[in-house]
């Protein structure tokens, strides 16, 4: 890949990650050209489809809805997304596990033959050394998140206390905890819970959960 070809991939994904118009000298300043460069570099990338909107002394903004072909990848990005994706498939639940391979495959399928074998051929890998598999129910949590839904569980404490609680999830980090707020902010071990038993949307009132639990 030629240094200009480089920099209008780099200008691209600079204006694909702004929300708002951003002014020819900035990007200029950023990216070590002379202000004429970085109009003509404008002008190659809406030859080559991309909708920026904008005029010198104006600024300028990627349109939404334009994607940015997924074949380009710098080296270290590229080994990002298989590290990354294949530590989800070795470790996450297995509903997860199995998008990240779907994922990873999409990509794949549309780079072009030398990062193809790039990937193929990469000695990165994310072993799974535990002996216990993920709780069979991890993915109906993740859904309370995504969703905002309260949900009711049963929880045993260090003592092998039982106990049946209402929890708003909000973030799951594995290994596995999942941070919750039944009073105040808590963290719950997911070894602890079992399988959520009814879900709530997360601006429900408490005290309506509370009067729906005891029915």
């Amino acid at each position: 890949m030629t240094t200009r070809a480089t920099r209008l991939l780099h200008l691209l994904d600079d204006l694909r990650r702004r929300r708002r118009p951003v002014s020819g000298a900035r990007l200029a300043e950023q990216f070590g050209v002379s202000l004429r460069t970085l109009y003509r570099d404008i002008d190659a990338l809406r030859e080559q489809g991309a909708d920026i909107a904008g005029d010198p002394g104006v600024g300028y903004q990627l349109r939404a809805g334009f994607m940015l072909p997924p074949m380009m990848f710098s080296p270290d990005e590229l080994e990002a997304v298989v590290l990354g994706t294949r530590w989800v498939a070795s470790h996450a639940d297995p509903e997860l596990a199995a998008a990240a391979e779907r994922a990873l495959d999409r990509v794949v399928g549309v780079l072009p033959d030398t990062l193809r074998l790039q990937v193929e051929t990469s000695g990165l890998f994310a072993p799974d050394w535990s002996p216990t598999p993920p709780e069979p129910w991890l993915p109906a949590l993740r859904r309370a998140i995504r969703e905002g839904n309260a949900v009711r569980m049963r929880y045993r404490d260090g003592q092998g206390r039982a106990s049946e609680r209402i929890v708003w999830p909000f973030a799951m980090a594995l290994w596995p905890t999942c941070a919750c707020s039944p009073r105040g902010a808590r963290r719950a071990r997911t070894s602890a819970t079992s399988a959520p038993t009814a879900f709530w949307p997360w601006k429900t009132p408490a005290s309506a959960i509370r009067n729906s639990a005891s029915d």
